[in-house]
């Protein structure tokens, strides 16, 4: 798993928990936002497409959106430079 150097990236729970699960950790390298600006990018629009944390009940709820928005993201959204198609169409045509 790619992170940036964030603080809860390198918080000893969280650690553990990917050693614990076989998650191989790697960091960004300091001052080089590039390394992660297509993930930081994705996350964003995440963030700001499905609204505030606290809009959920529970975090069951707060899956079953990620998992809706991804499915959207990949499958149904239409993007300029990929001449108005999804990036799941854009690959198909490509193969």
């Amino acid at each position: 798993m790619h992170t940036d150097q964030g603080w809860q990236y390198r918080h000893r729970t969280w650690r553990k928990t990917l050693k614990q699960n076989r998650i191989f950790q790697s960091m960004s390298r300091r001052a080089t936002a590039l390394d992660n600006a297509v993930m930081e990018s994705s996350f964003n629009k995440l963030k700001v497409e499905i609204g505030p944390l606290n809009y959920f009940s529970s975090a069951k709820e707060l899956i079953v959106e990620i998992n809706s928005w991804i499915l959207y993201y990949n499958n149904s959204r239409i993007q300029s430079k990929l001449n108005g198609h999804s990036p799941v169409e854009y690959r198909q045509m490509a193969a």
